[in-house]
């Protein structure tokens, strides 16, 4: 069945290109232009990619190496906490008007 008439993507291909890694409308639009035109054909993509196409998420995140997360709390925002105390570090300050 077309899931995209525009570029005459097939439910299959969007399935196949999720296996290999396109796991979001736009990544699949960026490998085969589905949902790049008309977009009528976003909702379908996202409701195939919805059918367990892709890796889920528990999945992915046993792959992350530790340490790797960028996140607000531990890293680098707990090595910067002192400094952010002392005024080393923090927002711009404006100068005062005379």
């Amino acid at each position: 069945m077309y899931v995209c008439s525009c570029f005459g993507i097939t439910e299959q291909q969007v399935k196949e290109h999720a296996e290999a890694g396109a796991c979001t409308p736009r990544k699949i639009a960026s490998v085969c232009k589905a949902g790049t035109d008309c977009g009528g054909c976003v909702r379908a993509i996202q409701a195939v990619l919805g059918r367990g196409s892709c890796p889920r998420r528990e999945l992915l995140d046993r792959k992350r190496t530790p340490g790797a997360d960028s996140g607000a709390t531990g890293g680098d925002a707990d090595a910067l906490a002192p400094a952010v105390a002392q005024g080393a570090v923090g927002p711009a300050r404006l100068p005062e008007a005379a």
